[in-house]
Parts: C-alpha cells; sequence; structure tokens
C-alpha cells in the first residue's frame, strides 16, 4: 500500500507537467494502434477494422493516468480513400482530455505491392478540470472546454514493411485560457517497421516510433516481436526519455476476425518504487471475407 501523501506529492508533480504541455497519451502497443497518431492509416488494413484500447499507467498510484481508446476505419467501395473515427480518453489526477477525430486518407498505388497515403485529421479536443477542493485559490475546481483541432500524415508500405510521418495535432491551443495553460502542443511522429521470415512457422518483427514535441522530452521507443504459427506474437519494448520503462508484449489470434494483446510495463526512472508497472489489453476486430482463388497474403501492420 502507498501512502497517500507520496500519491498527493505524484500527481501534484504530473499535473504541473501536464498543465504546461499537454500532449497525447502513448501506448506501448502503438504498432496496433497506429490511427490514433497517423490519418494516413485509415483503410490501410483493406477492410473494416475495430480496436479499443485501455492503459493503466503506474498502478497503485492514486490519480495515475489511465487511458481508453477506440478507433474504427475502412476503406471505402473506392478503395483508394479510406475514411475513419478515433475517440481517446485520457485521465490524469482530477484532469481528463478527451479526443474525438475523423480520419480521411487517399492512397496511390506505387507498385503492385507498395501503396502510399496522405491522409487528414479533424476534430475535436476536450478537457475537463474537476478540483476536488473548492478552496483551492490555483485551480479552477470545474472547468470545461471545446477546442478543435487538425492534422495531417504520411504513411507508405507492403505487407512486409512501412514507414510514416505524422502530427496529429498541429494547432498549439490553450486548453483552459485561464489563470493557468493547459497547452496542446503540436506533436510530430515518425513510425517504421518491418517483417523477416526467421522460419517456416516463425517471424521477427522489429518497429519504432519517435516522438517529438515542442516543449517537451523526446521519446523513442524500440519494439522487437516474434510470430509464431501466424496466430501468437510475443515481444518486448524499451522507451529511451526521462520516463524510460521496459515492456514485454504477448499478442493471440483468438479467431480470424478477432485478436487480444496484453503489454506490461515496469518503468526504470526513479518511480519505480511506488508503483506495480503499466497494464495495456488491446481487442482487435477485422471483418476477413473469405475469397475465392489464392489467399491474400497477410497484413502485419
Amino acid at each position: 500500500m502507498y501512502s497517500f501523501k507520496k500519491a498527493l506529492l505524484f500527481v501534484g508533480i504530473l499535473s504541473s507537467a501536464v498543465i504546461s504541455a499537454q500532449q497525447l497519451p502513448q501506448f506501448t502497443q502503438y504498432m496496433y494502434n497506429t490511427i490514433s497518431v497517423n490519418p494516413a492509416y485509415a483503410g490501410s488494413r483493406e477492410t473494416i477494422n475495430l480496436t479499443v484500447l485501455h492503459r493503466n499507467q503506474w498502478a497503485g498510484l492514486e490519480g495515475n493516468p489511465r487511458t481508453s481508446t477506440f478507433s474504427i476505419h475502412s476503406p471505402l467501395r473506392n478503395d483508394r480513400v479510406g475514411l475513419g473515427f478515433s475517440y481517446i480518453n485520457d485521465k490524469l489526477g482530477f484532469e481528463s482530455t478527451n479526443y474525438l477525430y475523423g480520419d480521411f486518407s487517399y492512397t496511390v498505388p506505387v507498385s503492385d505491392e507498395v501503396k502510399m497515403s496522405f491522409g487528414l485529421k479533424a476534430g475535436l479536443t476536450n478537457y475537463n478540470l474537476n478540483n476536488p477542493d473548492p478552496n483551492d485559490n490555483f485551480f479552477n475546481p470545474n472547468f470545461n472546454s471545446w477546442n478543435p483541432n487538425f492534422g495531417a500524415g504520411f504513411y507508405i508500405g507492403s505487407n512486409r514493411w512501412y514507414a510514416g510521418v505524422s502530427s496529429p495535432r498541429i494547432l498549439n491551443t490553450d486548453l483552459n485560457e485561464g489563470e493557468f495553460q493547459a497547452l496542446e502542443r503540436n506533436s510530430y511522429y515518425a513510425i517504421g517497421g518491418l517483417v523477416f521470415d526467421l522460419s517456416e512457422k516463425t517471424k521477427f518483427k522489429p518497429t519504432m516510433i519517435t516522438k517529438f514535441t515542442n516543449g517537451a522530452p523526446a521519446t523513442y521507443d524500440l519494439t522487437a516481436n516474434f510470430l509464431f504459427n501466424e496466430k501468437f506474437w510475443l515481444g518486448a519494448s524499451y522507451r529511451f526519455n526521462d520516463a524510460s520503462n521496459f515492456g514485454a508484449i504477448m499478442d493471440y489470434q483468438i479467431t480470424k476476425d478477432i485478436r487480444v494483446g496484453y503489454a506490461y510495463d515496469l518503468p526504470t526512472s526513479s518511480i519505480r518504487p511506488y508503483t506495480g508497472g503499466t497494464h495495456e489489453i488491446i481487442l482487435i476486430y477485422e471483418v476477413i471475407k473469405q475469397t475465392k482463388g489464392p489467399a491474400k497474403s497477410p497484413r502485419y501492420f
């Protein structure tokens, strides 16, 4: 059991950081949640994709960050156009931020195997502050605001590799406009990944994501996954920044349409003695249609 004073101190420190620079949450299973940061990914799975993810960061600390996401995207009948929608709810202490954004992509074939996509993202960011202490003279005890924003992205790849760059929030917006700032700062992402055949039944997939935010330290995530029998993924990840951590990932294809995954992160920074780590679970549903003729090559991204 962690002391209440330590928990309050933790929340206060994190709240101060978030107030100065409101950032999109990061995920260990980012390679399965690409549309949250890059709109050009919309429709790239060539079928309807629904993804639900929940992240409980630094479990055991009161007021710890908790993030829930939902996304859906699909190509249209004209398979060059993809549409999507994503929702993110991010909580920290008595702060809550909701992101509701639509995604549009247009794809240009580069070759029979490689496709290149350009994407736009637009929607609203809701910032809510619900201070339980009505006598607090610094924080407004109740505050709620809605602000528009937009983003853009580029994505290129095949069923064996991918790369992309994006900025999901281009405007620098003060979500509070009061005594203190809650800036939604512009962030830039770069992503990439490959799949190698190690044997007939085993594949190796390294991936990476980097994030650069004005006024905040850059982050670099490296992940290595192994796929066994086209069913079971097992891997590890490491994040390089001021709050670096080591993670383990498991992912299983339950049916041809449903996949479930779990990730566990353990921080390597000074907060490690006060938390039981971070838990993240993801559920993916894709409509896989039966087709006549030769089966399509599996899509690994």
